[in-house]
C-alpha cells in the first residue's frame, strides 16, 4: 500500500459489498420518498426500528430492515459519498465476507442500543434509520486499521487515519449534544465501541476465538521422535553421527 491515501480518481472504485449496501439502501429509500404519505407511514411502521415497535410491539426484524431505509435525501447522498471514498478500502483489506459481517454486527448493535435507550428513558417515538450506525463504525475501524496512514481528506487536508477518526467523533458528540438526539447518539456510540472491539488485537472476539483454538490444538499435539511418543522416548539419546551430515 502506498504511503498516502487520497481521493484520486482511481480510488473511486466501489467494491462489491459496498455496492450491495448502497443499492439496497438507495433503492428502498427512493421508493419510500416517492410514495404518498399514507404509504410512507405504513412502510415506516413496518421497517424502521423504534423503542415502541421493537420493545412493545415485538417487531424485532426492524433492527435489520431499518438499515435499508434512510428518510433524509441529504443523508442518503452523504452515505453514497462515503461508500465511494474510504469504505471500499476497508472491504479490500478485510474481504467481502468479513466486511459484511462487520456491517451486520454494528448495525444490529446500534439499532438495539438506540431503541433500548428510548425504551428506558420513555422518550417520544424516535426511529433509528439508515446505515448511520455502520457509517460511524467504519470511521472508527478506518482510524484503527490505518491509524498512522497519511490520507488527503477531500484531497486537500493532510491527516492520519487516527486524526480523522477523532475529528469525526468530536463532531458527532457536539452535534448530538446540540440536537439532543440521544437515541441516535446511543446507537452510533454503541456501533463505534463495537467497531473498536472488533478491530482491536487485544479485545477482538474473533482473535480470542482463534487463540483458544490454537491453544487447544497445541495441547493435543505430541512430540514424536523416531516414531515414538515423547512419553516413551529413550532416556539416553543416541549419539549423532556427524559423518552422515554435510553442509
Amino acid at each position: 500500500m502506498r504511503g498516502r491515501l487520497g481521493l484520486a480518481p482511481d480510488q473511486f472504485r466501489i467494491t462489491r459489498g459496498a455496492m450491495i449496501l448502497l443499492f439496497l439502501e438507495g433503492g428502498v429509500s427512493l421508493v419510500w420518498l416517492l410514495c404518498p404519505p399514507d404509504t410512507r407511514a405504513l412502510i415506516t411502521e413496518w421497517l424502521l426500528p423504534s423503542h415502541d415497535s421493537v420493545w412493545h410491539q415485538g417487531r424485532v426484524w426492524t433492527l435489520v430492515t431499518g438499515a435499508f431505509l434512510e428518510p433524509s435525501f441529504i443523508a442518503l447522498l452523504l452515505h453514497a459519498l462515503i461508500m465511494f471514498s474510504f469504505v471500499p478500502t476497508l472491504e479490500r483489506f478485510w474481504g467481502t465476507r468479513r466486511f459484511l459481517r462487520f456491517v451486520a454486527v454494528t448495525q444490529i448493535v446500534g439499532a438495539t442500543a438506540g431503541t433500548a435507550l428510548g425504551f428506558v428513558a420513555g422518550s417520544g417515538e424516535q426511529y433509528v434509520a439508515g446505515l448511520d450506525s455502520f457509517i460511524w463504525a467504519s470511521i472508527v475501524a478506518f482510524g484503527i486499521v490505518y491509524a498512522k496512514q497519511q490520507i488527503q481528506f477531500w484531497g486537500t487536508l493532510p491527516l492520519t487515519g487516527r486524526q480523522m477518526m477523532f475529528g469525526f467523533i468530536g463532531f458527532l458528540v457536539l452535534s448530538t449534544a446540540l440536537r439532543q438526539d440521544w437515541s441516535n447518539g446511543a446507537a452510533w456510540g454503541a456501533a463505534m465501541v463495537t467497531a473498536a472491539i472488533m478491530c482491536s488485537k487485544r479485545w477482538s472476539p474473533a482473535l480470542a476465538w482463534k487463540r483458544w483454538r490454537i491453544a487447544r490444538a497445541r495441547a493435543r499435539l505430541t512430540v514424536m521422535q523416531g516414531g515414538a511418543p515423547s512419553s516413551v522416548r529413550p532416556k539416553n539419546k543416541p549419539k549423532r553421527d556427524e559423518q552422515r551430515f554435510l553442509n
